[in-house]
């Protein structure tokens, strides 16, 4: 299959999105298939061979200046191109392009506007662009955020179109009210502009057919998968590894990841339910609208005596990252939302650390399809402490929740597995489209 599949760029921080639809797209591309993985915004960042191609479309400056100032709607594409040059977008990702939602409510209603936004422009160059290149057997976006390209993308192709689904209502809930609820009409204005959704997770299938409005037979999970090249066949484990109790945290350091939940529940476990010798070790991107949360963190953890079992390793290159994780015994990201992916939950197991996730979004079929950890109430840090502490006091169980993660991860989200759900998916919009096509 020739397969363009665009995704969103998130300046200079490593995005679970972005880093699953490249491991996609690298995977099809193994198999045989022809995939054209298209950045959008800016270019990707990714801990592994980055497989996306060397342009921007929808360049991050050139859509930010069109939003502001009504002179840039109208400049030439040749004057475009000197911000547009992936080089001075990845420049400027760190200080000039924000991905805060609450920065982000008029461009987001912009772009789902399609030809009657002020991005309009960049929608033109990118159809121009591709009517240069074979015709894609279809066009996969890389959330609903973009919908708004779906029916220009399929006038002008005369593809199918498939949308994944995977977590853009966080970045929704961050909006203003009044912003959030004009983007969502926009949204479920453009379903019928989308062949097939494909959320990422049955949790993700349930909560989409009432916030989207998408009927239920329109929806198809294609689960997470992640590339295990690098990391331990035979994980070592921790009663062989000599140190304190290591409690880990790799995400981004955000409110809604529940890094603070954590902290609280480390200083039960420290003070209150018997650990003794134990270390708090955290890890991930951070924006630098978050720097004071996690300086307030580190403020507690000192008024509590703690603070020098605490260490923020910053963000990660995959190599640190697999190191990072081995250092573990036990790894929570006790977000505060239901968050409908996990991909640090499956990094951590595959390196067969056990994981305390809260029971809510993805992680409950997670854990109960791999084994490998245990659910708590969310937000509640008591909770959490107690079942960190459980661990702590049985070492039988945690080996056996460390074995089962890690032949779980390997058995059902794998990449492999993801591009065979893809594969299958694909061929079938596909053929539908085909069939409606000669009908």
């Amino acid at each position: 299959m020739r397969i363009l599949s665009i995704t969103a760029g998130a300046a200079n921080m490593y995005c679970g999105s972005c880093l699953r639809d490249n491991a996609l797209a690298a995977e099809l591309i193994i198999r045989g298939h022809d995939v054209l993985l298209l950045p959008l915004y800016t270019p990707t960042l990714t801990d592994e061979r980055n497989v996306s191609d060397g342009r921007v479309f929808y360049g991050g400056i050139s859509v930010y200046l069109q939003q502001r100032v009504p002179l840039f709607r109208e400049t030439p594409h040749f004057f475009d191109r000197l911000w547009d040059a992936p080089s001075v977008i990845r420049a400027e990702a760190g200080r000039a392009i924000s991905v805060d939602p609450s920065e982000l409510g008029a461009l987001t209603i912009s772009v789902l506007q399609g030809d009657h936004g002020y991005q309009r422009k960049e929608l033109h160059k990118l159809i121009a662009w591709l009517r240069t290149q074979p015709a894609p057997d279809l066009v996969v976006l890389p959330n609903s955020l973009l919908i708004g390209l779906a029916a220009p993308l399929r006038e002008a192709l005369g593809r199918p179109v498939c949308c994944t689904l995977q977590g853009e209502d966080l970045f929704l809930a961050g909006l203003p009210r009044a912003q959030r609820d004009q983007a969502l009409d926009l949204i479920r204005a453009c379903v019928n502009d989308v062949d097939r959704f494909l959320p990422v997770s049955e949790y993700y299938v349930d909560f989409m057919v009432d916030y989207l409005a998408v009927p239920r037979n329109r929806l198809d999970v294609l689960p997470l998968g992640i590339n295990l090249e690098g990391y331990p066949h035979n994980p070592v484990t921790p009663s062989s590894r000599p140190g304190p109790f290591t409690v880990g945290y790799f995400a981004r350091v955000a409110p809604e990841k529940g890094l603070h939940l954590l902290a609280d529940a480390y200083r039960r476990v420290r003070e209150h339910l018997g650990v003794t010798g134990a270390r708090l070790e955290v890890a991930g991107y951070l924006a630098p609208e978050h720097r004071s949360y996690l300086i307030e963190i580190e403020r507690k953890l000192l008024e509590w005596g703690l603070g020098d079992e605490f260490t923020y390793r910053g963000a990660l290159d995959r190599a640190q990252k697999i190191e990072f994780l081995g250092t573990l015994d036990v790894l929570s990201v006790p977000s505060t939302y239901p968050d409908p992916k996990g991909l640090s939950v499956l990094e951590a197991m595959a390196c067969g650390v056990p994981v305390v996730q809260p029971r809510h979004g993805a992680f409950p079929e997670i854990l109960e399809r791999t084994g490998g950890g245990i659910t708590f109430e969310p937000n509640r840090a008591d909770r959490l402490a107690d079942e960190l502490a459980a661990l702590y006091r049985d070492p039988d169980r945690t080996e056996q929740l460390r074995q089962q993660g890690a032949h779980g991860v390997r058995k059902y989200y794998d990449v492999s597995r993801m591009a065979d759900r893809a594969i299958e998916l694909f061929g079938q919009v596909v053929a539908s489209a085909r069939v409606s096509a000669v009908s």
